[in-house]
């Protein structure tokens, strides 16, 4: 496994990190068994993985509280990064959406990251945040300053309780906002093959100012895996429902794509998600991946794309196979 620096902060993590948003659960994802989870995540930290993503907003604080199950026995060789800003205790802040029977409000000031981080380290059973993420950004109403953003931050950093500070879902305008008051080290954003929208401003900026970018939903929730047909339709009001690369026609296009590589995955002897992981990778030293997993095998799927080197001839022939959809 091959391991980064965190921007500039002392944090080294490998370049394939595991998202839990699918373990938390809930409508979104279904129930899952619990102690499957767990073994899950203990499995990542024992191949190498070492850095274990998660958010209170995952299950409504159940995806929190089984990460921290999972790496209570071992916290020391494990980084945990989490999330502030989506609350549903309350009603203050910006309204952003209802599931579960809850309202979820967008709230970064202070005293709402101060409360928030509380929540955490109790649900984490940890004293301490490895990284500590903004989820979403601020929106009118309820519109924080990144200056009171970011002077939460670094108080929580001078006082032991994270270690590092990322912005997820950010415009180029809020990054120069943020690395103006203080230091920060990674940016989370969704970027795949087949959505690169984050290529124009996001990732020439990380590179600019030394941050790491965290891609999420490389695989688009499974259809980059190579694993499902034309016919395949999402359960209405699932995760992937409405959205546009699940479209019939765009779904069609993508599975033809992902067959055109099979000359490719016999090259480096792997599969689809093999090679869209590997392409992620080669964007940049920068560059880290966040794979979502509920069972071991996920896990291992996703990890052997740590493990390819793709020709540069390769990386470039990708790319065009995506123009071309």
């Amino acid at each position: 496994m091959l391991y980064k620096q965190i921007g500039q902060s002392d944090l080294k993590a490998s370049v394939v990190a595991l998202g839990t948003w699918a373990i938390g659960g809930g409508s979104w994802w279904g129930q899952n068994d619990d102690k499957e989870s767990i073994k899950t995540i203990q499995a990542t930290i024992s191949q190498g993985v070492n850095l274990i993503d998660t958010a209170p907003v995952y299950g409504f604080g159940h995806s929190e509280e089984v990460v921290g199950k999972a790496i209570k026995d071992r916290r020391s060789q494990v980084l945990i990064s989490t999330k502030c800003g989506l609350r549903w205790t309350d009603q203050k802040g910006s309204y952003y959406f209802s599931r579960d029977g809850k309202d979820v409000y967008k709230n970064i000031s202070k005293q709402g990251i101060k409360n928030d981080v509380e929540m955490s380290l109790k649900r984490l059973e940890t004293d301490y945040i490895d990284i500590y993420f903004t989820h979403w950004q601020s929106v009118e109403p309820f519109l924080i300053p990144v200056s009171e953003t970011m002077e939460a931050l670094v108080e929580l950093k001078k006082e032991g309780k994270i270690r590092a500070i990322g912005a997820s879902n950010v415009t180029g305008e809020q990054i120069e906002e943020y690395v103006k008051y203080g230091q920060l080290d990674i940016i989370q954003e969704k970027y795949s093959i087949i959505d690169r929208r984050t290529e124009k401003e996001l990732l020439p900026l990380a590179k600019k100012h030394h941050i790491t970018f965290q891609a999420y939903s490389p695989l688009e929730q499974g259809l980059l895996t190579g694993k499902m047909t034309k016919d395949y339709r999402p359960e209405a009001g699932s995760a992937r429902s409405g959205k546009k690369w699940y479209e019939p026609q765009n779904l069609a296009k993508v599975v033809d794509m992902l067959a055109g590589w099979q000359d490719l995955c016999k090259k480096y002897e792997c599969t689809p998600t093999h090679l869209v992981i590997a392409w992620l990778i080669a964007q940049g030293e920068n560059v880290n991946v966040l794979c979502g997993a509920r069972k071991i095998e996920q896990l291992e799927d996703n990890i052997k794309g740590a493990d390819i080197i793709l020709a540069t001839e390769d990386v470039q022939r990708m790319r065009e196979s995506v123009l071309a959809l």
